[in-house]
């Protein structure tokens, strides 16, 4: 009986034993998963300081379906390492230009790699984004970023700036109208404190219309708008992550980056440089486009055509209360009132005219509005590939 008590008790302890030490796993194990639910440690990690293999590990999530979980939460891994420069480059039917576009590019960035060229093909029906994926083949900087159609430039250089990783975002057209080689100087303002860095045209390889077209706008949008830009400046510039994140954070549609990054404020430079001719194919931007982007452009960062039908009221009563005056003086001097069909048939066509006019403008404001309110995307993303993988 003695001999038996003695091997029930001997039991007992050893199931309280075998109890304590389960018991302890099972801390380190529920420990391991709230440390790697909270991204604390990586899976390697977390089985390591749960005891058991990283197969067992994962296993045992599997079976308690907490895979799903840890893959929702983005389970840690190693960081990658972020690039000092992030090219952005808006691409539509630039299947010609790419190649020599890349080459000087490399040439300028020098061969450390620690920066990212990333292409935006804004919904191209040519071959451009066959010519980037075979360039990635061959060089891991190279990403692609994949429209769903064509939103136009402001929109694909709005998605390049929301995929873009480098701590300062240089933005350049595919066209090489803009010369890469004047991103070693952007970069060197950059590094000397600026957080924006504007590329301005001292001098431009178009026809006589177009350049008297540009000089007017440029001139008459800083006249009208609330911020100051940089006469002879377009998207080609440098921003600083800073700016970026700012940038990032406007909601607004109709969106027009030279106008915005002036908005944004912060320290701002600029570099002096020649555009030269296109290097191949045609200009995408149709005189229609250009006065859409102009308009975008005073609509966006200005109200004053809201008050030109004050100033247009204001002028009117002065030409009526003139006109008044002079057919009293008339009346007296001459002893007539000047009459005549000519007159009030101009004066009618004038004011229906300017009413118009300023019904259209107030009508461009309501339809940006009602643009806004319907909270539509910007833009929508086919895929990514960064040379390693596509989503």
């Amino acid at each position: 009986m003695s001999n038996q008590n003695n091997h029930e008790i001997q039991s007992l302890l050893a199931e309280l034993d075998h109890r304590q030490h389960a018991g302890a796993a099972d801390l380190r194990r529920a420990w391991a998963i709230d440390a790697l639910l909270t991204n604390q440690l990586s899976v390697a990690e977390a089985a390591a300081a749960a005891g058991v293999s990283e197969v067992e590990f994962r296993g045992w999530l599997r079976q308690r379906n907490l895979s799903q979980a840890t893959t929702a939460i983005s389970i840690k891994e190693p960081p990658v390492a972020q690039p000092e420069i992030s090219v952005v480059i808006p691409v539509f039917n630039e299947q010609e230009n790419i190649d020599e576009l890349h080459s000087r590019l490399v040439k300028v960035l020098g061969s450390d790699k620690n920066y990212e060229l990333l292409f935006v093909d804004d919904g191209s029906d040519d071959l451009s984004a066959g010519v980037v994926r075979r360039i990635q083949r061959n060089d891991s900087a190279v990403k692609l970023l994949s429209l769903s159609r064509n939103f136009g430039q402001q929109a694909a250089i709005a998605a390049g700036l929301d995929y873009s990783r480098g701590r300062a975002v240089i933005i350049l057209d595919s066209d090489l109208q803009d010369p890469p080689e004047v991103i070693s100087e952007m970069i060197n303002k950059w590094r000397d404190g600026a957080r924006v860095v504007c590329a301005v045209r001292r001098g431009r390889k178009e026809n006589l219309i177009k350049r008297g077209a540009y000089h007017a706008f440029y001139r008459t949008y800083r006249a009208l708008s609330v911020v100051e830009i940089h006469l002879d400046s377009g998207d080609f510039c440098l921003l600083d992550r800073t700016v970026v994140d700012h940038l990032k954070s406007l909601p607004e549609r109709n969106r027009f980056l030279r106008g915005l990054r002036s908005w944004v404020g912060f320290e701002q430079v600029v570099v002096l440089y020649e555009r030269g001719p296109r290097n191949a194919g045609k200009t995408k931007y149709s005189w229609g486009r250009l006065i859409r982007l102009a308009l975008d452009g005073i609509f966006s960062l200005s109200s004053f055509p809201l008050r030109v039908a004050s100033y247009a009221g204001v002028l009117t009563c002065l030409g009526g209360l003139g006109y008044l005056a002079f057919a009293v003086v008339s009346h007296f001097i001459n002893q007539r009132v000047p009459v005549g069909w000519t007159s009030t048939v101009a004066l009618i066509l004038l004011l229906g005219g300017m009413q118009l006019i300023l019904l259209g403008v107030l009508g461009e404001y309501v339809a940006r509005v009602y643009d806004e309110t319907k909270q539509r995307p910007l833009y929508i993303v086919e895929s990514f590939s960064d040379g390693q993988k596509e989503s």
